[in-house]
């Protein structure tokens, strides 16, 4: 909660819209109950966004920024193609948690929407780009380089899905040691 002095920025209410999104897809993301959630009044929304798509559009944005390209300027920073490569399996696998929501997750039940498309699109490209320079570098043929990061990216999609359902899975050290033994090539 926050104090009803304390202004929020445009970016505090498009967080607070990527958390609802995680929560409960597009529907989720309302003015009143991020308010609320907030602890603060919808007059501090309405000193940002003139209405709820303009906030939807914002959150959009910042995912993409954090999750997209920028996001993965850290990452795409590594000379070392095998050190980046672990390095990024053991990020991702980390922030899989049993059961906790996720924004890419919940976006693709609203897939239709042309805004949601284009965010999810901007994302998977960068990292499939990422994926696939970086297996390009470690040799593999330029063909096998984009097959790898496909199949790279669809399983780490899949242990994300995975999570929402089965509070069960191994520790995440477990599973970052047997993604970096499947998907870095010796």
């Amino acid at each position: 909660m926050v104090n009803e002095s304390t202004r929020l920025s445009a970016q505090d209410w498009a967080r607070a819209a990527l958390r609802a999104i995680a929560d409960g897809g597009l529907a989720a993301v309302a003015v009143e109950p991020l308010a609320r959630t907030l602890g603060v009044t919808k007059g501090s929304f309405y000193a940002h966004y003139s209405n709820r798509n303009e906030l939807v559009t914002a959150a959009l944005a910042e995912w993409v920024r954090g999750h997209g390209d920028e996001g993965l300027a850290e990452f795409a920073a590594i000379a070392d193609p095998a050190q980046r490569l672990r390095d990024l399996l053991t990020v991702v696998v980390q922030s899989v948690q049993p059961l906790a929501p996720s924004v890419h997750l919940s976006l693709l039940s609203d897939r239709n929407d042309p805004r949601v498309r284009d965010a999810v699109r901007q994302v998977d490209q960068a990292r499939l780009e990422l994926l696939t320079r970086t297996y390009r570098e470690l040799g593999l043929p330029p063909d096998r380089a984009e097959s790898r990061a496909r199949v790279a990216y669809a399983a780490i999609l899949g242990l994300m899905h995975l999570a929402q359902t089965d509070p069960g899975a191994p520790h995440s050290a477990v599973l970052t040691d047997e993604a970096t033994a499947i998907f870095l090539p010796s």
